[in-house]
This record gives structure tokens, sequence and C-alpha cells, in this order.
């Protein structure tokens, strides 16, 4: 079978670790061109990652017939335009997260998604991709939840009264594109996205957002390096998100979730290959787990190339980024802040 063959969309550095490694990993994948602003970059790129083909520019990429998917790690601005044009061209795409600036630019990409069902548009959200995740989600809802339950009563802890989840890394480069509004950046936008993305797994349902702090940049106070959301499920469950960049908070990657008969406890559910820890409560006692399973990046290649290859079932899809962007410009706007991609006034 010909390999499916990637294209790059910006030599950034997390293609390496996102893209170039695992496709040395997972059998029928090549990266097999990349395209940069930078043509210099470009090239430098190809020449240390051994990558074939180097563009002029990222629609050349997307008109070369010999890609038959892009990967897009350009900033979070500009993932709504490349990837509609890479749709429009033909590509399966894997989007970095998240997959858009705001809701209204995810709709859109979800649209086009529908129209063109015999391509994959897929979210990294690379730690769903591990069975981590999965066994999260089994835990607190169990593998089948009869319809019409409540959201987690067919799981271990019944029925789910609180959720929490925190993302919090040390990144104080305020010069780095994570700060610069119009490029969509910000906590909530680069760290934030996948705690709603969890919290959304976790809790079973959407949740609305009932108030939200932030801690903002002197130099562009339109920007989070930190915020916190109080969260309002439909069930009667109560939430927080909590994520930053630069924040006394330093290093918290975890969640918790508390049910009627028990609790859940994670840590670092994010890279859960490098290490991770499980613990549930119940009335039968306290267990630790650790869930075995390959490099999450590696892991969401094998995702992609099953999906573009032979329809596998895709677990973030466009579609789902329509609700995980919806709630983020919700704790944009509780927070006093512009949703990103809107004027910042």
């Amino acid at each position: 079978m010909t390999p499916l063959r990637i294209g790059v969309l910006g030599a950034a550095a997390i293609a390496p670790a996102a893209v170039v490694g695992p496709a040395a990993r997972v059998p029928g994948v090549a990266v097999a061109a990349v395209a940069a602003r930078d043509p210099a970059r470009a090239r430098a790129f190809a020449r240390r990652h051994r990558v074939p083909a180097v563009h002029a520019d990222y629609a050349a990429l997307l008109a070369d017939p010999g890609v038959d998917a892009v990967y897009i790690p350009l900033p979070n601005a500009l993932h709504a335009h490349w990837t509609l044009r890479a749709i429009a061209a033909g590509k399966h795409v894997l989007c970095e997260k998240p997959m858009t600036a705001n809701r209204a630019e995810a709709a859109a990409v979800a649209e086009a998604a529908d129209a063109a069902p015999g391509l994959v548009v897929m979210e990294a959200f690379h730690y769903r991709y591990h069975p981590l995740a999965e066994r999260l989600r089994t835990v607190v809802h169990g593998s089948a939840p009869p319809p019409g339950a409540a959201p987690g009563s067919g799981g271990e802890l019944g029925r789910v009264r609180r959720v929490e989840v925190a993302v919090c890394v040390p990144l104080p480069l305020p010069g780095d594109i994570r700060y610069r509004y119009d490029l969509g950046g910000g906590a909530a936008m680069d760290t934030g996205c996948y705690a709603a993305h969890l919290a959304r797994l976790l809790g079973g349902e959407e949740p609305e957002v009932v108030g939200a702090r932030a801690a903002v940049l002197r130099r562009a106070p339109a920007v989070d390096r930190a915020v916190t959301a109080e969260l309002a499920f439909p069930s009667g469950a109560t939430g927080r998100l909590r994520a930053s960049l630069w924040s006394t908070a330093l290093l918290r990657v975890g969640a918790r979730v508390v049910g009627e008969r028990g609790e859940l406890r994670v840590a670092n559910f994010l890279m859960p290959h490098l290490f991770h820890r499980l613990r549930v409560r119940t009335p039968r006692g306290t267990r630790t787990e650790t869930v075995p399973g390959e490099a999450t990046y590696t892991a969401q290649l094998r995702a992609f190339a099953a999906a573009a290859r032979g329809g596998a079932p895709v677990l973030t899809p466009a579609r789902d980024a329509v609700a995980t962007m919806a709630l983020l410009d919700a704790v944009y706007r509780a927070a006093g802040l512009p949703v990103r991609g809107a004027a910042p006034g």
C-alpha cells in the first residue's frame, strides 16, 4: 500500500515530536513535504529531518499531488484558515489543538468536514489516544451506560458530582506566540483547551461557565497568563478548570472526579507514557493503577493513519471541536476578556 504522505505546514518546534518522529514508528506513514513562511527555515527543517520536498509556501504544498494529508502546527489564529484550505484541496487534516480560535470558526470547519465525508479532519488532542484517557472515561461512565442514564451513573463512582481539571505549566516567555492575542494566544487557548476537553469527557455533558477570573499580562491586557473557571453541568454537577502558562501554580497537570460513591484522581493525563498515576476510591477500597501505552503522539498518528486509510473512528473530530471552543469562548467572556479572533477593544 502507498504510504500516507504527510505535508507539514510550518516548520514549528512541535512538528518533530508530533509527526516526524512518530512517522518513523508508524508503518505506512511518511513525512513527504514541508513549507514555511521562511523558505530557508523550511529547507533547514527538511535537511534535519530528511523530508524530501520543500515548497515555497503553504498553498504550493496543498497543491502537491504527492501529499495526501497535512499536519498544521501553525499559530492558533491560522488553524481554521489553513484547515479549510486543506479540506478544499482534498487533503486529510491533523490540526494542532485548539482546532480554531473560537466557536464560529470551529463550526465552519465542522461544516466543511461534514461536506467532505472521504476526508479525515482530526484535532490533535494527543492525550486522548493513549489508553489512559479511555480508562478514565470507563471508570467514570462505564463501558456502555444504558440510554437515558444520568452522566457517570454507569461507572464505579456513581453519579458525577464534581469535575476538576488543571493544566498549569511554567512558560514565562512573554515574547512567545502563546502570549500574542493576534495569533490566538492565552493560557485558556494553550493549556486550557486540554482542561476543557477532559472536563467535557469526564463530565459526560456540555457544561456552562458560571464564573471565571484571569491574570493577564500588563503589556497585553487581552492575553491571559492564567485562568480559573467555575462550571455547571446540566445534571447538577459542578466543575472547575485551571490553566496557566505563568502563575504560582507552576506545574500541575491532573484531574479529580467526585461521584456519589467514590472519587477518581489522576496525575499527568497529558503525557502518561512518561509517568502517570490513577487512583480510585470507592466503598470497596482504594486502588492505584497505571495504564500501559505507547507515546501519545505516536498513538495519535497511528489513529490518524488508520482513519485516513481504513476508515477507523476518530476520537477528536472537527465536530467535537465546536463544543470545546464554545466552552473556551464562554470562559473568556466570563473573565471579561475578548474571545480570540475578535477585536480586543
